[in-house]
C-alpha cells in the first residue's frame, strides 16, 4: 500500500505524542528520544526560587529570631538548596543555651536535608560518585577545606571531627550556613550526598546514626562484639536508642537497656532491645549491676555502650562489664565535667577494652544509608523516632521542647 508524505506525518506525530505522554505542538521541534519531553515538563513545573531565604538566626542565648537575607549567586561549584527539615541536635541545645562554641550570632542545624534548586556548572557527582541533577534529595557531612588527612578518595583515615560543618559556621555575608532555614547554600568543597531513595524522616535522621554506626565500628575493633555478644547500652536518648537499632540490624539480639525514663525503654524495645532496667527502681551502684546482671540470665555484660554524657554513668558503667569485656564511649561530645573511676579494679584488673567514638567518617555516612534501609526492611520502628515536628517560625519552642526532654527526637520541617 503506498503510503503519501501527509501519512507520514500523521504517523510520526502519533508516535511522538505517545513518546511524550500527550499532545505536541506541530511546531514542536522533533527530537531523537522522550527525554526533552519529560525534561520540559519538569522545568515548566518547577517552583521558582525566591529573591530571599528564611534564617533562623541564633541571636542571643536561648533566643532564635527567623531573619531574611538575599540568596546569593550560585557559583560554578556550589548547591543551592531548598530545605525540608533539620533534626535538633544535643549540640544545637547547647549552643542554644550556653554558646559554648562562642558563635552567635549563628545559623545551627546540621542534622539536614534538602532538594536541589539549582546547581554550578561544574557540579556532576556527589561525594560518593553518584550522579547529581536538579531535583535529588541531599544530605552534607563535612566541610573539608585543604587538610590533606581527610580526602573524599581515603575514607578510612580518621573522623571528622576537626572539619567545618554547616550550622556551626561563624557568620558571613552568605548567612545561608545552617538547616535550620528554607534555603542553604552548599559551597564548593563541601561533601555532599544524593539520598534521594530515602523518605524525608531517614534523611532527618542520617547524620546521628552515622554517629552510631561509626561508634559500632569502634567497638568492633575490640574483637568482643559478636552477633551472641550480650551488650548493655546505657543512656535512651536518640544516640543510645540508634545505637540499639544498628546493633539489631547487625544481628546483635541480647540487648539491654539502661535509663530512667520508661517511654524512652519501652521505645527501647520496640527498636531491639530484649531487656530494660530502670535506674530508679535500685538503689546504689550494686542494686543496678545486680538488675543488669539479671537481665543477662545472671551474667555481666561481654560490652557496653555509653550513650548520656554523664559523668556519674560513666563511672557505673564499668561495674556493668565482665572480665575481659568492651567499652564504647561516645556520649562525651562536649565537656561534660570529670568522672571519676577506680583505675585498679574498674580497668586493669578487669583488663576492659576500651574505646572511645566521635563523630564519624565519609565511609559511614554511606554505611548509614544502608542501615536505614536494612531498619525499615526489618520493621524497626527508626524514623518514629521524630515525636515532635515544628515549623521555622517555632524554632525556639522547638529547642525547648528538646532541653525539656518531653519527646525523642525533635525536628524542624518546612511545609
Amino acid at each position: 500500500m503506498a503510503v503519501n508524505e501527509k501519512d507520514v506525518e500523521a504517523i510520526v506525530k502519533q508516535i511522538l505524542t505517545q513518546m511524550g505522554g500527550g499532545a505536541m505542538n506541530s511546531a514542536s521541534p522533533v527530537s531523537s528520544g522522550a527525554a526533552p519531553f519529560t525534561s520540559l515538563s519538569n522545568m515548566a513545573g518547577a517552583a521558582p526560587i525566591p529573591a530571599t531565604a528564611h534564617v533562623a538566626m541564633l541571636v542571643e542565648k536561648e533566643r532564635f529570631e527567623v531573619k531574611e537575607f538575599p540568596i546569593p549567586p550560585v557559583g560554578d561549584g556550589d548547591i543551592l538548596v531548598k530545605v525540608e527539615g533539620c533534626g535538633v541536635c544535643g549540640t544545637d541545645a547547647h549552643e542554644f543555651k550556653r554558646d559554648p562554641f562562642n558563635l552567635i550570632p549563628v545559623a545551627l542545624g546540621h542534622e539536614g536535608t534538602g532538594e536541589i534548586v539549582k546547581m554550578g556548572k561544574n557540579v556532576r557527582k556527589d561525594s560518593a560518585g553518584k550522579d547529581l541533577h536538579v531535583g535529588d534529595k541531599v544530605v552534607t557531612c563535612m566541610i573539608f577545606k585543604d587538610d590533606p588527612d581527610i580526602t573524599m578518595f581515603d575514607l578510612n583515615k580518621q573522623n571528622v571531627g576537626d572539619s567545618d560543618v554547616y550550622g556551626l559556621l561563624p557568620d558571613d555575608d552568605v548567612h545561608l550556613n545552617g538547616w535550620f532555614s528554607d534555603y542553604i547554600l552548599i559551597r564548593e568543597g563541601s561533601t555532599v550526598f544524593n539520598v534521594s531513595d530515602l523518605d524525608l524522616d531517614s534523611r532527618i535522621l542520617i547524620e546521628p546514626s552515622a554517629v552510631l554506626v561509626h561508634a559500632v565500628e569502634r567497638a568492633k575493633t575490640t574483637g568482643i562484639l559478636r552477633f551472641n555478644s550480650r551488650v548493655a547500652v546505657q543512656g535512651c536518648g536518640p544516640i543510645g536508642l540508634l545505637c540499639i537499632a544498628v546493633l539489631r540490624t547487625m544481628g546483635v539480639e541480647n540487648i539491654t537497656a539502661v535509663d530512667g525514663n520508661e517511654q524512652r525503654l519501652a521505645f527501647a524495645k520496640r527498636l531491639g532491645a530484649n531487656q530494660t532496667v530502670n535506674f530508679n527502681d535500685h538503689k546504689g551502684i550494686e542494686a543496678l549491676t545486680a538488675a543488669v546482671k539479671v537481665s543477662f540470665d545472671g551474667h555481666l555484660a561481654d560490652f557496653a555502650f555509653q550513650c548520656t554524657g554523664n559523668p556519674m554513668a560513666h563511672a557505673n558503667i564499668y561495674k556493668f562489664i565482665r572480665n575481659g569485656g568492651g567499652l564504647c564511649e561516645l556520649g562525651f561530645f562536649v565537656n561534660g565535667g570529670d568522672a571519676t573511676i577506680n583505675p585498679h579494679f574498674d580497668l586493669c584488673s578487669k583488663e576492659i577494652n576500651l574505646v572511645g567514638s566521635w563523630v564519624y567518617t565519609l565511609r559511614d555516612y554511606g554505611t548509614t544509608f544502608d542501615f536505614l534501609k536494612r531498619a525499615k526492611g526489618i520493621g524497626l520502628p527508626v524514623t518514629e523516632l521524630i515525636t515532635h515536628k515544628f515549623p521555622l517560625n517555632e524554632i525556639n519552642e522547638a529547642l525547648k521542647t528538646n532541653l525539656a526532654m518531653t519527646g525523642l527526637k525533635i525536628a524542624v520541617v518546612n511545609s
